[in-house]
């Protein structure tokens, strides 16, 4: 279980599929690799703060 600031992300093995997915929040990210649905996920997060910020 990883963290982005005070948010838990789980990621995890997606079955008959290739790769990734990372939830954390409302949202789901899929990547080829663990680090990259991680990735996806910071960023998505950052989008939606940006959004409910304005």
């Amino acid at each position: 279980m990883d963290k982005i600031g005070h948010l838990k992300v789980q990621i995890f093995k997606i079955k008959n599929r290739k790769g990734f997915a990372a939830v954390c929040f409302d949202h789901l990210t899929e990547g080829k690799s663990a680090q990259v649905a991680y990735e996806r996920m910071v960023k998505a997060l950052r989008r939606s703060n940006r959004k409910q910020t304005e």
